[in-house]
């Protein structure tokens, strides 16, 4: 549930920032920008959000190691396995998150996005 929540949030999140980017992707586009740039420019946004979370979320799951320990069940506190998997697994869901709105931001047509507003 909790990973289908993070998912949900971070699909709300990269959708928001691409709607408010669109008159940005038009001229972009309307420059000579090509779909695949557009799409690794709002996934390398994205991907750069998750490693950052992914990063202070790792350092406090070391710090709180200790104090969880007490709550696991025939797992260890320090399983290099849970540190690998889990973020490895997090991180596969919110690049997918991110796909969504990158693929309809490669899909912007110039003109339309600049005549709006």
């Amino acid at each position: 549930m909790a990973l289908r929540l993070a998912s949900i949030g971070i699909y709300g999140v990269m959708s928001y920032a691409v709607s408010q980017r669109t008159r940005e992707i038009g001229i972009r586009m309307a420059m000579g920008a090509q779909p695949r740039e557009v799409l690794a420019m709002i996934l390398g946004q994205g991907a750069k959000l998750i490693a950052l979370g992914l990063a202070i979320g790792l350092l406090i799951a070391f710090a709180s190691a200790k104090v969880m320990s007490s709550l696991l069940y025939q797992v260890s506190a320090a399983d290099p396995l849970i540190y690998l998997l889990v973020p490895l697994l997090l991180a596969t869901v919110a690049l997918l998150a991110c796909f969504i709105p990158a693929r309809r931001a490669m899909r912007v047509d110039p003109m339309i996005a600049l005549r709006a507003e």
